[in-house]
């Protein structure tokens, strides 16, 4: 029986605060590119690559978290996840580059307990009426930590705060998250352990990857965050810079209200697409906003249209991805809540975490080496938009799972 008691808002409230950290260690390095670069004697692509790696960790990690969720309850898996990220945060710290490549890979397999584990808790403790809306609104806690790992880092940077230190007092922060979840979440009721726990995990997940609209909406997924994860988180402050001329404060500013765009997006059209009773309009017409905005970031004028306001448009339509995490769910079994989660984060981060050097690649190739311009932006991340136009595509592909869809089958049964 689901119910809105206040452990189970306390429960959520704690995850979604881990998933804010979460996104300040993904987003934060975009406004210290030139520190990194210096710091572990890297090339801007090199420091990319370095970067990337979170997706690397985020990814398969996001299988592992899911099927542990869904065995051992969210108190047992989610404090873990925030300790592995801490770690990872003082690791990279050290300004090692060994050190950091495996600190930055464990923030990744470490962060994705946040969202995995919200999740979980709004899948066992909430109606399906209000999933979306629950969901979007930790995308709203998440989005917050990725606007504040630039808005507010990107100020502390330029003020003189070291970036080591920075990733130090990150770290510390981890590890003091891991133990308030773990004093603060409350045991679940989780399937008892028995020999064949890897048998039944293995089974699980090939139940969830064998339904074509699991694999629908990781593909939707990683399609439409991509334009995020790698763009903007990566590569947004410096394309402003070398692309328009932008000063390092003002490129900060315009990257950071994607994230912010976010804040407004993922709630609002979850609960769009709660009281519509359906995900597809919602996700197609996000989708198409998003390529929109693309376009014009690409080729547009940047004084056409008013400061921030392109950037915010682009989040909020980038939050309709966030509805892939509902119809995963409600595509699947109940009882596969975790493992349906971990699936759609692991093929949506997976397409991050690959193509983000392949991203790297065609720019140094298209620079020559020299100083990157306009146009190497434009070859390079012209790609997105045939990929969220593949992925409205894919969208009219999926069955509606929204509580509207059903009405008829239920009405046709009572018939």
């Amino acid at each position: 029986m689901k119910s809105s008691s206040g452990l189970a808002i306390l429960a959520w409230v704690v995850a979604a605060t881990y998933y804010f950290y979460q996104y300040v260690l993904r987003s934060s390095p975009s406004v210290m590119m030139p520190q990194l670069c210096q710091a572990f004697g890297l090339s801007a692509t090199g420091v990319a690559s370095v970067v990337g790696l979170f997706y690397y960790g985020y990814g398969p990690f996001s299988l592992i978290a899911g099927t542990a969720l869904d065995r051992l309850g969210a108190k047992a898996v989610i404090p873990v996840g925030a300790l592995m990220a801490g770690v990872g945060a003082l690791l990279f710290a050290t300004g090692n580059l060994a050190a950091a490549n495996v600190g930055r890979f464990l923030q990744g397999a470490g962060g994705v307990f946040a969202l995995l584990g919200a999740v979980y808790i709004v899948s066992q403790n909430f109606p399906a009426a209000r999933a979306a809306t629950l969901i979007g609104a930790t995308q709203m806690f998440g989005s917050s930590g990725g606007s504040a790992g630039q808005f507010v880092v990107g100020p502390m940077i330029a003020g003189g705060l070291a970036w080591n230190r920075f990733w130090m007092f990150m770290g510390i922060a981890g590890l003091a998250i891991a133990v308030l979840l773990f004093v603060l979440l409350p045991k679940t009721r989780t399937p008892k352990a028995g020999d064949d726990w890897f048998k039944s995990s293995v089974a699980a997940l090939g139940a969830v990857f064998r339904n074509p609209q699991s694999i629908l909406c990781g593909l939707i997924a990683g399609l439409l965050f991509i334009p995020t994860t790698i763009f903007d988180m990566i590569w947004g402050v410096r394309f402003l810079q070398e692309g328009h001329n932008f000063s390092y404060a003002e490129a900060v500013i315009r990257s950071a209200t994607v994230p912010l765009g976010w804040i407004i997006g993922s709630p609002v059209l979850g609960l769009l697409s709660d009281k519509l009773g359906r995900r597809k309009p919602v996700l197609i017409a996000g989708g198409f906003v998003l390529m929109g905005c693309l376009a014009w970031i690409l080729y547009g004028r940047t004084d056409v249209l008013p400061p921030y306001l392109l950037g915010l448009i682009t989040g909020i339509a980038s939050g309709s991805a966030m509805l892939t995490y509902t119809i995963i769910k409600e595509a699947n079994p109940p009882q596969l809540g975790g493992t349906s989660t971990g699936v759609v984060s692991f093929l949506n981060f997976s397409f991050s975490g690959l193509l983000g050097p392949v991203f790297g690649g065609i720019i140094a190739r298209a620079s020559g080496g020299e100083q990157i311009r306009l146009e190497h932006y434009q070859t390079t991340f012209q790609p997105l938009l045939y990929g969220v136009g593949l992925a409205v595509v894919l969208t009219l592909m999926l069955k509606e799972t929204g509580p509207s869809a059903h009405v008829p089958i239920v009405a046709a049964e009572a018939a």
